[in-house]
């Protein structure tokens, strides 16, 4: 699988200027477009993060892979003091014209333009298994979190009922990329990401992925059946 101008369909070995191209291409439209594939679920999803988080006013909280920053924005109602940081420029410059007023970086979740031991939090939503080394961007949280502080990953997973499983990977597979083509700006991104999510680490094979890279206190809730699941730990 590869990406081609018109597509700008990123292939499942994570290159990170294909997929910032491919988030390029679907920046205009994104927001929205989440909206409507998780049937507005998004929205309970970045609550969930934020509360997982236990923020404190005044403490600093690093949101990786934000995107055009909508979940930036959800944690800095915390109080927190809340930057965002994208590989994708497009992402980026389409989250500063719509909220001008949250800090947003371009950065890579391998290589973070922070200190050691900079933030009281992190906090990556459904770019984990974006990212070409998942094991390492794992460490790279760590280092830049204080010793004690927490992590949150918010990500697509397996739903646990397997009724509910079956009739959700055939919407994945084949309803979302048909939803895609209606509102998205770039639909066959949308291709890529259901693949993604197929193929991407159950709950319990994340939850020892997140330890083995550093982490204290693994532990995982599920979101609305387990298609989405949060994974909370603590730096040692």
């Amino acid at each position: 699988m590869s990406r081609t101008p018109q597509g700008q369909r990123a292939g499942l070995d994570k290159s990170p200027p294909e997929v910032a191209a491919m988030f390029d291409g679907v920046a205009a439209r994104y927001d929205l477009t989440n909206t409507v594939l998780s049937f507005g679920q998004d929205r309970s999803w970045r609550r969930s993060t934020r509360a997982a988080l236990g923020l404190l006013p005044g403490e600093r909280v690093l949101d990786v892979g934000a995107g055009t920053g909508v979940s930036t924005q959800e944690l800095a109602r915390s109080g927190a003091y809340a930057v965002g940081v994208d590989l994708s420029q497009g992402m980026l410059h389409a989250g500063k014209r719509v909220r001008p007023e949250v800090p947003l970086l371009a950065g890579d979740a391998l290589r973070l333009p922070f200190a050691d031991a900079s933030f009281d939090a992190v906090t990556i939503s459904f770019a984990l298994r974006n990212v070409n080394d998942t094991d390492a961007a794992l460490r790279e949280l760590a280092r830049v979190t204080r010793p004690g502080g927490r992590l949150v990953v918010c990500e697509f997973s397996t739903p646990v009922h397997p009724a509910f499983r079956t009739v959700y990977l055939s919407y994945l597979m084949r309803s979302l990329p048909v939803v895609a083509r209606a509102v998205s700006s770039n639909p066959d991104a949308y291709v890529y990401l259901a693949e993604s999510i197929r193929v991407w680490p159950d709950q319990a094979a994340l939850a020892a992925r997140v330890g083995a890279a550093g982490w204290g206190r693994v532990a995982w809730r599920n979101l609305t059946g387990g298609v989405v699941a949060l994974h909370r730990a603590v730096r040692g």
